[in-house]
């Protein structure tokens, strides 16, 4: 099973090492051929999202399956919310079976707002979490804004890094507490146990 993870460039960074680990305690023997594909700051939209996953099906090396995992806030207006950014990717690519667009809502930063008091530990500072499930933080003020926000004003005396905090971050708490409190991110790795006939997360 080989299966290519269309990503922004420092989300691939922070993210795949823990993502291994997690699927490796889950899939043991049946571990894919996992593939990602970074760009820097976002995944291709419309024309081009749909050639580069036509191309990445096809040929002698093709993947069985293709995933973009991409913000919902992005800088601009392209998507409204989760549901409808995988509205619009799948649109952009056309009815294809083994495309499975995917996204952190609002960005990748919610899927660390459960792990608070690391990122207050970290950034030197007791500001409270943004109230709400980290999810539902939205366009008006994304997650990566509030993380971004207590580093700045914290004792550590120096902004957030995604590449090196968010990984930090991660690596020292358990993911599946994320995985409880952010529907989006269990719907993401739901897939790619799915796609290597593995038990899903309940």
């Amino acid at each position: 099973m080989k299966i290519v993870i269309l990503v922004e460039g420092a989300t691939e960074t922070a993210f795949k090492p823990i993502l291994l680990d997690f699927l490796k305690s889950r899939l043991q023997k049946k571990m894919p051929k996992l593939q990602f594909l970074p760009y820097d700051g976002r995944i291709p939209k419309a024309e081009k999202l749909r050639r580069i996953v036509e191309n990445l099906l096809s040929g002698s090396d093709a993947a069985n399956a293709v995933i973009a995992l991409t913000d919902v806030y992005t800088g601009t207006n392209d998507f409204q919310n989760g549901a409808d950014a995988k509205a619009k990717m799948t649109a952009w690519v056309g009815k294809n079976p083994n495309f499975y667009p995917h996204v952190a809502q609002y960005d990748f930063e919610a899927w660390l707002l459960p792990y608070w008091s690391t990122i207050q530990k970290l950034a030197k500072h007791n500001k409270s979490a943004p109230g709400g499930l980290p999810e539902q933080v939205n366009h008006d003020k994304p997650p990566s804004y509030h993380i971004k926000e207590i580093f700045e004003i914290g004792k550590c005396k120096r902004s957030y890094s995604k590449t090196r905090d968010a990984a930090s971050i991660l690596r020292k708490n358990n993911l599946m507490d994320a995985v409880n409190q952010c529907p989006e991110l269990k719907s993401f790795l739901n897939t790619i146990l799915l796609l290597c006939e593995a038990d899903l997360i309940p």
